[in-house]
């Protein structure tokens, strides 16, 4: 019959328990106190960044990439999320007309730059940006998630003039990924509006 008195020298659990309750604690310790909505805490900096032709305010802790301060403090939420770590161009924006990760991208390290988002391409209410109607034309896109940094990186394609062929586009949008591979949809799209001269 089996002793019913349990054990009680170190066993794989208990050290295994202690391990992780002590790991714990200074996860604890770091845990952000609770604070209003708005309100600052010691790594928030007022942050000024030009988006789209107009200078936003906001504060934000220093580390805030510039695609989140896109979408949480100024609600431009065409910039997309997708993999976070610079792989799939969802996030894709213009700094100073070239294309950049903006979730690579410190806002504040953004600071003094012009910032162009998908939503600053055509003015609201107005006509479509040609690349943006060249998209719809040539149906090059289908769940249309990655669309918007797809589209930002196909204009600075055709701006730096890396449209000679299909194959420069490709190598220009490599940094794009579609999941959906509307791939030769989207070549086609560059190359017409390479093919009128403006984006």
């Amino acid at each position: 019959m089996a002793d019913p008195t349990p054990p009680t020298g170190p066993s794989r659990r208990r050290v295994l328990g202690a391990s992780a309750g002590a790991a714990a604690l200074p996860l604890a310790a770091r845990a952000a106190p609770d604070r209003g909505p708005g309100e600052p805490t010691a790594g928030d900096a007022l942050m000024v960044l030009r988006v789209n032709g107009q200078e936003r305010r906001f504060t934000a802790d220093v580390r805030t990439t510039l695609l989140d301060a896109l979408r949480e403090r100024l609600a431009l939420t065409g910039t997309k999320k997708g993999c976070d770590h610079g792989q799939c161009g969802a996030c894709t924006v213009h700094l100073d007309g070239r294309s950049a990760l903006s979730c690579l991208t410190l806002a504040i390290a953004a600071q003094g730059h012009e910032i162009t988002t998908i939503e600053g391409l055509s003015p609201p209410g107005g006509p479509l940006a040609p690349m943006q109607a060249a998209f719809i034309e040539a149906d090059a896109f289908q769940c249309g998630y990655c669309t918007p940094g797809q589209i930002m990186s196909a204009v600075a394609c055709v701006k730096e003039g890396r449209t000679g062929s299909d194959e420069e586009i490709r190598e220009a949008m490599s940094g794009n990924i579609c999941r959906c591979a509307a791939y030769p949809h989207i070549v086609a799209a560059v190359r017409a509006v390479a093919g009128r001269g403006f984006a």
